[in-house]
């Protein structure tokens, strides 16, 4: 089984898939990497050489920042939003949409507003 970065990469699957499971690697730099370290991406991850698996794993710790990095990096930007008080900032603390959604009508569960539907909490009377 491979690891890279802390993930254990699934064997059944082609590795232009599989990479995609660490965090920081999505579809087109996962194939990027293949293409440039010339591994093919049909290829299924059990059926690469140990060799493969060694520049794919140094490559993509060298080269491509992910998983604890890049979440690091994320939650000290939005720390630094947060501090400066800029609108958005200001909507992360606030724990509603930053990136202009609507909330009268969505997001109720976001807000702390659950609403119930007319008859879901309504004990049934019988009529005699």
């Amino acid at each position: 089984m491979l690891r890279i970065a802390g993930v254990n990469i699934p064997d059944e699957k082609r590795i232009a898939v599989s990479l995609i499971y660490v965090y920081g690697i999505g579809h087109t730099t996962a194939k990027r990497i293949l293409e440039e370290l010339g591994i093919s991406s049909l290829k299924r991850t059990r059926d690469l050489t140990e060799e493969e698996k060694n520049r794919i794993r140094e490559y993509v710790e060298k080269k491509i920042r992910v998983e604890g990095e890049l979440k690091h990096i994320a939650r000290s930007n939005i720390k630094r939003l947060k501090e400066i008080s800029c609108y958005r900032g200001i909507r992360h603390q606030k724990g509603l949409p930053t990136r202009g959604q609507r909330t009268k009508t969505n997001t109720r569960t976001v807000r702390g507003n659950v609403r119930k539907t007319m008859g879901s909490g309504r004990v049934r009377v019988e009529k005699t």
